[in-house]
């Protein structure tokens, strides 16, 4: 699964869906390189980069079994502890196929987020998804969200459905839930984002245009400068 799959209630912010690039002779392995421009990214409700655009690339791997590996990038701008963290990078690996006949989809994954130059920012995740025709339904758990050593589970359902014109309207609604010590045993411990994006692939860009908001627990934990309501557009490109 790559990460625009992964925070599948977020990926129509910076990514739209795209096709492999390459793929052998013997269709048994495929690999593709995107690259993106967004005016902000947004994750799991609010700002990772301050409210200023982002450019960010990935690279993935895939085998007809379903295996996947893959790398993504970008820029940040928040702190973590005493550091300025200015650049994310994430490592993946998962599988991916359908429970028989079904038209039942799954993914599982594990995913590592970095921060270089950072000082006890790095932390782990493991994914699950299921998907059935338009609709998907994601649970993230990580036991050091963060980089806290505490709980953070992430749930998230989604829509993603074709309208006329080559035109997919994406619906998302995550919710985040916490242990107390990750902010203090004043403060909430959750937070809920949605979202409503189109995209469209045109002149062999991907387009998108996305309206994210969140709850006032979100607002309370994040900053409501970071977590507001707001309207992203984000332009992409596979090679």
């Amino acid at each position: 699964m790559k990460k625009s799959i992964i925070l599948l209630s977020t990926t129509m912010l910076l990514l739209s869906e795209t096709a492999a690039a390459w793929e052998s002779e013997d269709g048994q392995h495929s690999a593709s390189a995107t690259v993106a421009l967004s005016s902000d990214y947004v994750w799991r409700g609010y700002s990772q980069s301050a409210n200023k655009p982002a450019i960010s690339g990935s690279f993935d791997y895939s085998h007809i079994s379903g295996f996947y590996v893959g790398t993504w990038a970008s820029n940040v701008d928040f702190m973590i502890g005493d550091d300025d963290a200015h650049l994310e990078m994430d490592i993946y690996a998962g599988f991916t196929g359908e429970f028989g006949n079904s038209g039942v989809g799954y993914d599982i994954s594990v995913l590592r987020y970095m921060y270089p130059g950072t000082d006890g920012g790095d932390w782990n995740e493991v994914n699950g998804s299921l998907r059935y025709h338009y609709f998907s339904l994601g649970i993230a758990h990580s036991g050091d969200v963060s980089g806290s050593s505490e709980n953070g589970t992430y749930y998230n359902i989604g829509m993603d459905y074709p309208l006329p014109a080559g035109i997919n309207l994406g619906l998302g609604l995550g919710y985040y839930d916490y242990d107390r010590e990750v902010f203090g045993r004043d403060n909430p411990d959750s937070a809920t984002d949605y979202q409503v994006g189109l995209s469209k692939d045109l002149a062999g860009f991907g387009l998108n245009l996305s309206y994210t908001n969140t709850n006032g627990n979100a607002r309370d934990l994040y900053g409501s400068k970071y977590a507001d309501s707001r309207f992203i557009f984000s332009i992409s490109k596979t090679m």
